[in-house]
């Protein structure tokens, strides 16, 4: 395999592969299920690889950005 073959397949996974990966494994991802009592059918974790899936590195931007939630009842 030469290396102009080597390259989009470098660029796949570092643009795609890597942030869906760190989405899939990290703590802040949220629930692989919904929350009690929501009618959608999939959990927060899902939905954001979907974001990532479909938008690429701005979707994994948005997901590394975002604000994590207040939790209730802790001060801080």
């Amino acid at each position: 395999m030469s290396d102009a073959d080597f390259l989009p397949w470098l660029i796949l996974s570092a643009l795609y592969g890597l942030p869906l990966l760190h989405v899939a494994l990290s703590p802040r991802g949220g629930g692989w299920r919904p929350p009690p009592g929501s009618r959608c059918p999939f959990g927060p974790r899902a939905g954001w690889l979907v974001m990532v899936l479909m938008l690429g590195p701005v979707g994994w931007l948005l997901f590394a950005l975002r604000r994590p939630s207040r939790i209730r009842g802790k001060r801080g």
